[in-house]
This record gives C-alpha cells, sequence and structure tokens, in this order.
C-alpha cells in the first residue's frame, strides 16, 4: 500500500546560517546575524556568538552556511491562492499585458500556437484583462475565429471567472442566440442581441461541465479537468513558481475532489515542497462534517484548514454584486451566490462544528451579508479565536470594518489585483474604487491584515504584493486612493508572513523566525525595509528553504 510521504526534516544537518541581516519578524529579537537550525526547526537565533554558544550547550557540531550580503525573512505566506488552477494557466498560452497589449497581439500569439497542437485539440489563453489592452474591451468570437474555426479557442479573463470563446466553441455546445443565461452567469450579447463570445461564471459550464461548481453550488465553475498526470505536470510546474517567489506555504482557497486527489498523489510521491492548507468548498460540507474533519488534520505539508464559500463574484469581471449596476455597464449588476439566510446558515453549520470558514466577498453588500451571518454565528456559539476570513474584502463600509474588528473576522486581501488593475475598480465602481483593499483603514480600525497572491489572478510574488501595499502605485503608475490607504514594509512583510501564518491557523509553527518553529525562510538580495518602497518588487529571492534544507537557489 503506497503510504503518504512527507518532506522528511529529519535528515537535515544542524546548520548555523549567517547573513547581514535576518528579519525575525516575530518573537523577542527584533534583528539578526546569524540562525542555528537542526531536523527543520530554528534551534537558536541571534548574535553568532549567542549561536556559537547554543550549538555547544547542545552538544551539536554544525555545518556553516554563509548567505553573504543577504536579507533573510520568514518564508512568505501565501493565504489565498488555487495553485492548481495556477498550474493550468502555464500550460495555457500567455496573454497577459506583458505579452499582449491589443487584441491584434492576443490573436497572433493564439494564432503561433495553434500551429504547434494536434488537429482538433482545444487552444486555450489566460491573462488578458480587457481594461489593460489598447482597445479597452474583450476580444470577440470573430477576432477569436481568427485563429482557429475548427477547433475550440477558450482565453480566460485575469480575474478568473470568465473569458471569450469563438464561434465553434459556441457551435459544438449548442449555445445561440436564443440560449437562455443560466442562473450565476451570462452569455454576453451586443445590442441587436447576437453572441459576442464573452461569457462569464455559470455560463462556463460550456466548457467545464454542468457537474461543477456554480450558483446553487457553492461558488463560480472555473476549473477544467485535465487527466491526473497532467495534473501532477502542473504541479510541478507550479511549486517552482511559488518557490521562487520564496514561499514556503499556501492556503488553498478552492479544494474539491480533483484537487485533493492531486495533492494526495503529489504528496505520496514524495514531491511536496511547500506546505499546503486546503480549504474545501462548501458544497463538500456535510461530507466534512460526516468525515470529522473538524480539527486540524494532516501533516507539516498538507493538512486541511476550513471551508470556502462565496458571497457574491469579482470586481474584475464585473459580477462582484451592486445591484443599482455598475458606472462602466449600468446594465450589470453582478450576483450574490446564495440567498442571505441559506449564506448565514452555512457558515453557522460550519462555525458549530468548529470549522473556519473563508468567504469571498468583494461589493459592500457581500461584506456585510458575511459579517452578519459571523456575528449571528458567534452568538449561537462563542468562540474568541474563530478566525473567520473574508477572501479579498475589496470595497467593505467602514461600518462593516469596525464590526471586523469587534468580530475577530480576518480579511485577506491582494494588493497585486489594484497593482495590475486597480483603474478598472474605478472605471467599474466610480471613485469608491479608489479604496480598493483598504489597508490602512483595517490597520487603524485594529483590524489583522493579511496579504496573498490568488494565483493565479496575480503571481506568486510576495514583494511585488508588498510594495503595492507600501505605495499603492499601479503598474501603470497611477496612485490609488490617499495615503491613509497605505501601509509600512514592515507591516507588509509582517502581512505575508506572520499574519498569514497566523490567517490558515499555523502560527505555533510558521510565519517567523522564533526557536522552536519551522526553518522556512526566503534569502533575499536586499532588504526590503531599507530599499526604496517603489524598488521592493525587483528584489531578487536568491534562495528558499524549508525545514531547513534549500528547496530553491536562484542564479547566485
Amino acid at each position: 500500500m503506497r503510504q503518504l510521504a512527507t518532506f522528511d526534516a529529519r535528515d537535515s544537518a544542524p546548520t548555523i546560517l549567517t547573513a547581514s541581516r535576518i528579519l525575525p519578524v516575530g518573537g523577542e529579537v527584533r534583528e539578526a546575524q546569524a540562525m542555528l537550525t537542526h531536523r527543520g526547526l530554528i534551534i537558536a537565533i541571534g548574535t553568532l556568538a549567542d549561536v556559537d554558544r547554543a550549538a555547544a550547550d547542545a552538544g551539536l557540531q554544525p555545518d556553516r552556511v554563509d548567505l553573504g550580503d543577504a536579507t533573510v525573512v520568514p518564508g512568505f505566506i501565501d493565504a489565498h491562492a488555487h495553485p492548481l488552477m495556477y498550474g493550468q494557466m502555464l500550460t495555457w498560452v500567455d496573454i497577459s499585458p506583458e505579452k499582449a497589449g491589443s487584441i491584434p497581439e492576443i490573436v497572433e500569439l493564439l494564432r503561433q500556437a495553434s500551429q504547434k497542437l494536434p488537429a482538433g485539440a482545444p487552444l486555450r489563453g489566460y491573462g488578458y484583462e480587457q481594461r489593460n489592452l489598447a482597445e479597452q474591451r474583450h476580444p470577440t468570437k470573430e477576432e477569436l475565429d481568427q485563429v482557429s474555426t475548427d477547433r475550440e479557442v477558450y482565453i480566460m479573463n485575469a480575474s478568473g471567472h470568465g473569458g471569450v470563446v469563438n464561434s465553434f466553441t459556441f457551435a459544438k455546445h449548442g449555445v445561440t442566440r436564443e440560449t437562455p443565461n443560466p442562473e450565476g452567469g451570462e452569455f454576453f450579447r451586443d445590442a441587436d442581441g447576437e453572441l459576442t463570445g464573452e461569457l462569464s461564471d455559470a455560463a462556463c459550464n460550456v466548457l467545464t461541465g454542468l457537474h461543477g461548481v456554480k450558483i446553487g453550488h457553492h461558488g463560480p465553475n472555473f476549473h477544467l479537468g485535465d487527466e491526473p498526470e497532467e495534473h501532477l505536470r502542473q504541479m510541478r510546474l507550479v511549486q517552482r513558481e511559488f518557490l521562487a517567489g520564496g514561499v514556503t506555504a499556501i492556503g488553498d482557497a478552492q479544494v474539491s475532489k480533483r484537487e485533493l486527489e492531486t495533492y494526495l498523489r503529489f504528496a505520496g510521491e514524495g514531491e511536496q515542497k511547500v506546505r499546503v492548507s486546503m480549504y474545501f468548498l462548501s458544497h463538500l460540507l456535510d461530507q466534512v462534517l460526516e468525515l470529522g474533519l473538524t480539527a486540524p488534520f494532516g501533516n507539516a505539508m498538507l493538512a486541511t484548514a476550513g471551508i470556502k464559500l462565496y458571497a457574491d463574484g469579482t470586481l474584475g469581471g464585473w459580477t462582484a454584486y451592486f445591484p443599482d449596476g455598475y458606472v462602466g455597464d449600468p446594465c450589470r449588476t453582478g450576483q450574490l451566490y446564495h440567498e442571505p439566510r441559506d449564506y448565514a446558515e452555512l457558515v453557522a453549520k460550519a462555525h458549530a462544528a468548529g470549522l473556519q470558514t473563508a468567504t469571498h466577498a468583494q461589493s459592500p453588500i457581500a461584506i456585510k451579508m458575511v459579517v452578519d451571518a459571523v456575528e449571528a454565528a458567534l452568538a449561537a456559539n462563542p468562540d474568541p479565536d474563530a478566525r473567520h476570513r473574508i477572501e479579498h474584502c475589496g470595497l467593505p463600509a467602514e461600518a462593516e470594518v469596525a464590526r471586523m474588528a469587534e468580530l475577530g473576522i480576518r480579511p485577506v486581501n491582494q494588493t497585486q489585483h489594484y497593482y495590475n488593475w486597480g483603474e478598472g475598480v474605478e472605471q467599474a465602481i466610480g471613485t469608491p474604487g479608489e479604496r480598493f483593499n483598504p489597508l490602512g483603514e483595517f490597520r487603524d480600525a485594529g483590524v489583522p491584515m493579511t496579504i496573498s497572491s490568488d494565483a493565479p489572478v496575480a503571481e506568486p510574488r510576495p514583494l511585488e504584493a508588498i510594495q503595492a501595499a507600501v505605495t499603492r502605485v499601479t503598474r501603470r503608475g497611477a496612485k490609488l486612493g490617499p495615503d491613509s490607504l497605505r501601509i509600512t514594509a514592515a507591516e507588509a512583510l509582517r502581512a505575508h508572513t506572520l499574519e498569514g501564518a497566523v490567517s490558515i491557523g499555523r502560527e505555533d509553527e510558521l510565519g517567523s523566525l522564533e526557536v522552536g518553529k519551522r526553518a522556512d525562510f526566503a534569502v533575499l538580495a536586499a532588504d526590503p525595509l531599507s530599499v526604496d518602497a517603489a524598488t521592493i518588487g525587483s528584489i531578487e529571492v536568491l534562495e528558499t528553504w524549508v525545514d531547513g534544507k534549500r528547496v530553491f537557489a536562484g542564479d547566485r
């Protein structure tokens, strides 16, 4: 019988690491120059003399690694990401802004890729964001028909909640101008009622299958199935991307049977190097309860964490819930994924069993629905350390921010969202969009801040996310909102390390460099707390270590 293997730290030799600066982030030591690790744990941290003395007292004869003029920080915690989906995107055609700035450039990239595919094989692309294109709009099915008229062509929007298909795809799946929109999704049409090629959320079921996650089934359906061997290949690709960014632990914010099976096999074959805490989708809540997975379960590399829910859609795809319509398109209102009463029942059920919930919510109305539900659940079953999460939490009303502080709700934000397309949020909903991800307001209200990537919506590049949090300057150079929304580099570093560990419930072992914690850390070419804030994102990650072992090394 195959046993579940884990990354074994027991063969990690005792090691003294030295660097020009070590930033523990938490604990009594504010800054250090040396650290002793053994069997995957931190044994001592401080001056070299302190660490040498600790090694002698323990009877250890450690190896020595001098990291030179580098800065060591705790391994970054990416508390909200979609690794398997990101792995899929890495195998698709890259049509992100760095590769394609216009629709003709997208078409050309797809045409080149199409020539390399077997006849009839579907062609998929990922990463365009319509507001970053020269045309400031989505491509059309006719433009994708220039790529192919005899194979499926699908390009997914950077939001992950929809995209555009060619005419062949609609014909293959029987979608016509008379096809009604499914609940919770849309086949977009022009002024004459003709399909444009754009589709969102539940309408993506034509690609992903009717049994996926959708309205009434607890979330959008955006995972396309591949063969198990292909999923393993995707996990290998994506793991290196996380490690290259200095990420040592992930909260997978959308685990279904497909993800679980892939993780179990990946770990079982001894390939897993990044820690994963899994949040099962809420349509699996009854199965999770039936299996009794209501307390932390797993091992140091792969563990359960809680339940993922959806309140509304995405700001990037204009499916977050604004019932009065978007400024950019008054006909679009977005949607809620549950009626408030139904949603509150799900939260109450999970909370009563001791499960942490993590709910995707972007609009003020959706966020209030989450806060209301958590407040009711806590009133019925008090728990001062429930740590219920709101994922993204893009535009909370000030009143909800205050209630979040009172209730211990933890927002898990993605500052790269506004770095990549913050201007688009303002175009979508007007000037309130400048408050998108109001980290400064959270800090001032006493709400803990957690920063993550939401990969593949943004690449897992924590230093870029930290820069965005500190500057609130977008990729295009626009300043988003007043300085009061900014936070300091030290606060942002903590938000992507220790607070991330708290958000996934693992701060006792991860998130800071303290005695007794796991020796997970990133080696940086410069100190993010002392360089010009506008350059933090360009700092190179030289190495990444997990359990006292080097698992990634750049070009040094």
